[in-house]
């Protein structure tokens, strides 16, 4: 695309429809995230959403749509704050979330993020073989929207999107089909247990991850549930003789995970050290870029708009940390400023690791909370550093360490914030150099959807804390604890930063995992030598997250090697290879990440309307097992119908 030509990316429109979605992917989110622990992308649903808005306005284009999905995607990110700010009520510090110190925080996180991914955009994203598959599929879905036309790959789309939104209705609202496929066997004390989830949005992630990427994952499934599970079943006790499908859950959460956080820790580090010239250079050419005149479609934010960005986060996060310690103790500004220089360097830090991560596996499928408890354990460390030197007040770690547990997980607020956002926005600056859009009007847009999801942020949490408290933290006596949100992450996060600070966690399990990280980045070293690769963050990633995940995304990559194994063998030896860009199957792929997306929002509004999950549930009228049997068979005849489609399209030369 020429400078010349006319370019309509940001509009007042636009904003205005990027707030409307924004307000209810921030909302979904949290309380998804607080029900569950979990979330979904939302850049590819709020890009269909746009469209479809934009077209019945009229005069929509393909880059205006690309601002309203960047902003969208941006604030809905942005609500990853929930794996942290309740554990401040967890903590007892406080009773609700006040406004402007949750909002505050959150925006500062965030904007850093934004500036973090600007420089690394030329490192992960311009000059970066990764895959970035949710990127690849709104990128799709935004030419397929501007090209009426093209009618097979919107009727892909729209079929791919159809089919995956039946079966997660199926799934997530009337239960008549089970989620996941779970199968466990004992051998005396030792405990197997394989899993594996129904989920057609993985299958799509999957396939456009690739198979390098998704063997990683395998393998380290493998690990988790094929060595290290029954390795622990049969040499910790079970104390509370829990079924062995529960006991084998338990080590996992409370061990194995641990193991997957410390490996993703090292290799993180790693993959920065990797990262660090392409980094360099990405600042040297930002820079330049600045000193004459460039394309829009290669243009940043000029460094001195960066500075004065990072400076206003500085400040704003110094005066939130002090005013939140200044009613509790004195001496503090030593801490603050160790705080606040925490968050940047170790901020940038995560934010590389998170965007190379989501450039292998997607922004939903990486794992965040694994930064966080890194990010927990540093910052509790250093805390105790500095009250080794005498730079903290000595109020800090009086009363159980109270006040010090507080204040960490305040830090750990913004620094989700931070690499959260930087996780989702280099999908979406993906999703921008596919298109053409401007980068600086991008990340212009992308901050727009900070302040959006800040301001949307804390009066949800206070919402979802006052309809139904968190598990052990309710606002109010004689509610029905049942219907406490479960709040996860800020649990694990407040019992890992009080474990720290008390002496009482242990952190062999951690220590295990630094170790299998360095063992996993020597052997991709070698395996470098002859040609071949195999991501160690990939494989850490494998083993933090649940093998429902992993496995399936597995199942998803190796499906696509062998469609276009098939492909190759029925083609022309003369034929060209399609693009991978232009093939029926990345249609049908975005497809059904963009159904269960979708559908997702949909049943997360309704829970919270309603106040529970199960409103729909025909599973109590459904003999014991047909759930999971009627899953399986559906499941695996999309997946053939998937293969079908793209085999015959890309053979018939489609």
């Amino acid at each position: 695309m020429s400078v010349s030509t006319p370019r309509r990316e940001i509009t007042l429109r636009g904003l205005v429809l990027g707030a409307i979605i924004t307000v209810i992917f921030t909302a979904s989110n949290v309380y998804l995230g607080l029900r569950i622990g979990l979330t979904f992308a939302s850049s590819i649903p709020a890009a269909v959403i746009s469209m479809a808005v934009l077209r019945m306005l009229g005069g929509g284009t393909i880059l205006e749509n690309n601002m309203v999905q960047s902003q969208a995607s941006a604030a809905g990110t942005l609500s990853c704050v929930f794996a942290t700010f309740p554990g401040l009520i967890m903590t007892g510090l406080w009773q609700d979330f006040p406004y402007w110190q949750t909002a505050g925080i959150s925006l500062a996180g965030g904007v850093l993020g934004v500036v973090f991914t600007i420089p690394l955009r030329h490192a992960l994203v311009t000059h970066s073989p990764l895959p970035y598959p949710e990127g690849v599929a709104a990128a799709e879905i935004l030419r397929v929207g501007a090209r009426a036309g093209h009618s097979k790959g919107l009727r892909a789309l729209i079929g791919g999107g159809v089919v995956s939104a039946a079966f997660s209705f199926c799934s997530g609202a009337l239960r008549l089909f089970s989620d996941t496929l779970s199968l466990t066997a004992t051998a005396g004390a030792t405990v197997f247990q394989l899993s594996a989830g129904f989920s057609l949005a993985l299958i799509g992630a999957g396939y456009l991850v690739g198979l390098a990427g998704g063997l990683a994952m395998l393998l380290g499934g493998i690990l988790a549930w094929g060595i290290a599970v029954p390795w622990l079943s049969a040499h910790l006790p079970n104390p509370e003789h829990l079924p062995a499908a529960a006991f084998a859950h338990d080590i996992w959460l409370h061990k194995v995970r641990f193991i997957g956080a410390g490996a993703i820790a090292i290799a993180a580090l790693w993959t920065l050290v990797e990262l660090l010239p392409p980094v360099l250079r990405g600042l040297r050419s930002m820079v330049l870029s600045h000193a004459g005149h460039v394309d829009d479609a290669q243009k940043d934010l000029s460094p001195r708009s960066m500075g004065v960005l990072l400076l206003l986060c500085v400040v704003l996060l110094a005066g939130l940390f002090a005013a939140f310690l200044a009613p509790l103790t004195q001496g503090f500004w030593p801490l603050v400023g160790a705080a606040v220089l925490f968050c940047v360097v170790f901020g940038f830090m995560m934010a590389a690791a998170c965007g190379y991560m989501a450039g292998i596996v997607g922004s939903s499928s990486s794992p965040i909370s694994g930064i966080v408890i890194v990010g927990a354990v540093i910052c509790t460390l250093m805390i105790l550093a500095m009250e080794v030197l005498g730079l903290t007040p000595p109020a800090l770690l009086m009363d159980g360490q109270k006040l010090a547990t507080a204040f960490t997980i305040l830090v750990l607020s913004a620094m989700t914030a931070t690499v959260a956002i930087s996780n989702d926005n280099l999908q979406d600056l993906k999703t921008g150099q596919l298109v053409g859009a401007s980068p600086w009007k991008q990340e212009a847009v992308l901050i727009v959807g900070c302040v959006a999801g800040a301001a949307i942020i804390p009066p949800v949490l206070n919402l979802l804390y006052q309809a139904y408290g968190f598990v052990g933290a309710m606002p109010r006596p004689g509610m029905d604890p049942t219907h406490a949100l479960a709040a996860p992450q800020p649990a694990l996060i407040a019992m890992i930063t009080q474990g720290i600070f008390t002496h009482t966690l242990d952190s062999s399990m951690l220590c295990m995992g630094l170790a299998l990280g360095c063992g996993l980045i020597g052997l991709d070293i070698v395996l470098r030598r002859r040609g071949l690769s195999l991501p160690p963050l990939g494989v850490a990633v494998g083993l933090y997250l649940p093998a429902s995940v992993s496995m399936t995304l597995a199942v998803g990559a190796v499906l696509g090697w062998g469609i276009h194994r098939a492909i190759k063998h029925r083609r022309p030896k003369d034929a060209p290879p399609p693009s991978h860009a232009d093939t029926l199957g990345t249609m049908l792929a975005s497809g059904f990440i963009v159904g269960e997306s979708l559908t997702g929002v949909a049943l997360a509004v309704l829970s919270g309307a309603l106040g529970r999950d199960n409103a729909l549930s025909i599973a109590g009228w459904l003999p014991s097992g047909l759930p999971t049997l009627l899953a399986a068979g559906a499941f695996c005849a999309i997946c053939w119908w998937f293969a079908r489609q793209t085999i015959r399209s890309a053979t018939d030369g489609a």
